[in-house]
């Protein structure tokens, strides 16, 4: 197998990449493309569908032009993706209906609050391990039902797909409206609201309740097989799909989380820990998603506690785009150093509300204890930080829930290259911070499951065996410290509650 290689398709919010793995899990080759953030509103974050599927070929050509490679060089392709990002298109045309609706999109609220009715929104909590929130899939597929000029008499007729970015993807590579594919994998699946945690089946009922007809809703698959093998009209004729993984679980997968009590971060757009909790799902009473780690052909699910947390990396983004303090995102760790410390600033970047553990759709962003002492440098500081705190809210609660001491968090992702950043984490934490060789453990992770699936490696250990150590931050501040300065983050976070009015909810 050494003369073949592994291609993962990446899907994420902000960019589409390919890249090209070899038998030891190091990248040969990447290609990567940015595509259009589509604000309509307040609250309202949209993606062109059409525009990511033309970055999928693109970056899959570019990535194989910079490696030199034909396509019989290629053994498989996996694919990940962001999850609860939603599309829905006419199967018979291939053209959507509407744009996707980003997973951090706000304007299910009303949806989402009428579902609940008096119950809640641990309404459905107990069969799908989530809490009735903008985040998820289900609500926008109903909102665009709704909304649409005659979508709903087109989906009740049969002629309409609804899929996260994973389905859409993969529906288009292996044909699109000539046979394409209709499916997702169970870790994507366990993002709608709309399965069963434990048959990994679609729950009828919620459907009805959501009102989206089943007829849309892709098959339900392992993480780890053969789908279909990419078209010849598409990229990389006749090669198998063989791996799907929402992007959190690719990154658990690709961090070698394999054990109960394996904790992952991923430092993206949102940050987002997994903690493996086995083969039971665990439910959370500390506002954490229960959710399906991955699956690999016939074997049994393997579960998780996830902690998903909106705005990081995206806060950055935020600083150099709107404010622009910084030029480009690597900037904001050197004007963080000119201080030594947030000088009593506290920033709660709620913009899409807050996620895990508090669940507030109505929570927006706020920056609190300012005075004249305070400069860009602090604000600078004040945005890593936040990353750091809602980390440790995360890791609270998951401690509280699993019953398990983390002794140390592995981490990934952009933000990672952030060295003062770690370190801060670290110490907030009180644990050590683990970043690993690769630090593309998404892509890697996908990867993994698609060679897998096909022999091309024989199964978890090989995992575990490419696995490597980068660096390692140990905790250094006083606890004392850093309790205080947590209090303050706690007390900055209770005065994002309750912004929106409820005349103004969308």
């Amino acid at each position: 197998m050494s003369d073949k290689y592994i291609m993962a398709v990446d899907q994420g919010t902000t960019s589409t990449r390919a890249i090209i793995f070899d038998h030891g899990g190091q990248i040969v080759a990447t290609g990567q493309m940015e595509h259009e953030q589509i604000f309509p509103r307040a609250g309202w974050v949209e993606h062109d569908p059409m525009e990511i599927w033309s970055n999928v070929r693109e970056v899959v050509a570019e990535a194989m032009a910079r490696a030199d490679l034909t396509p019989d060089s290629i053994h498989a392709v996996g694919v990940t993706n962001q999850r609860e990002t939603t599309v829905v298109w006419d199967k018979k045309t291939g053209e959507p209906v509407y744009n996707a609706i980003v997973w951090q999109d706000t304007r299910t609220a009303k949806i989402v609050e009428d579902l609940g009715g008096e119950i809640g929104q641990d309404r459905y909590k107990e069969r799908v391990g989530l809490p009735l929130a903008t985040y998820f899939s289900g609500p926008k597929v109903k909102w665009i039902l709704d909304n649409v000029d005659g979508v709903r008499q087109r989906a009740e007729a049969g002629d309409l797909l609804m899929g996260n970015i994973d389905t859409w993807v993969i529906w288009n590579m292996t044909g699109g409206p000539d046979g394409g594919v209709h499916v997702t994998d169970v870790t994507n699946a366990s993002r709608t609201m709309l399965m069963d945690l434990k048959s990994l089946s679609w729950d009828s009922e919620i459907c009805a309740d959501m009102t989206i007809p089943m007829s849309m809703l892709p098959q339900i698959r392992s993480s780890a097989e053969v789908y279909g093998d990419v078209r010849p009209a598409g990229v990389l004729p006749g090669i198998p799909i063989a791996g799907i993984l929402g992007d959190q679980q690719a990154a658990t997968f690709g961090q070698a989380c394999f054990e109960v009590g394996m904790a992952k971060n991923t430092y993206g757009t949102g940050n987002f820990m997994l903690l493996n909790t086995g083969s039971e799902p665990v439910p959370s009473k500390n506002g954490l998603l229960t959710t399906v780690c991955y699956k690999i052909g016939d074997a049994a699910p393997v579960y998780a506690l996830e902690g998903s947390i909106a705005v990081t990396g995206s806060l950055v983004q935020w600083l150099r785009d709107n404010l622009k303090i910084i030029a480009s995102a690597p900037e904001i760790e050197e004007l963080a150093k000119t201080v030594d410390d947030n000088g009593g600033a506290y920033f709660v970047p709620a913009f899409s509300g807050l996620f895990a553990p508090y669940w507030k759709s109505d929570a927006r962003g706020a920056i609190v204890g300012l005075t004249r002492y305070v400069n860009r440098g602090h604000i600078a500081r004040a945005v890593l930080e936040a990353t750091a705190y809602q980390t440790r809210e995360v890791l609270d609660a998951m401690e509280a829930d699993a019953g398990v001491q983390l002794t140390e968090l592995k981490v990934d992702g952009g933000m990672t290259a952030n060295e003062l950043l770690l370190q801060f984490q670290a110490d907030v934490l009180g644990v050590d911070v683990v970043r690993p060789m690769v630090a593309e453990t998404t892509a890697l992770g996908a990867a993994y499951a698609a060679g897998i699936a096909t022999g091309y490696w024989q199964g978890e250990q090989d995992v575990i065996d490419n696995w490597a150590e980068d660096k390692r931050w140990q905790p250094s501040m006083d606890s004392e410290e850093v309790e205080r300065r947590y209090r303050n983050w706690k007390k900055a976070v209770t005065r994002t509650f309750d912004w929106v009015d409820e005349d103004v909810i969308e």
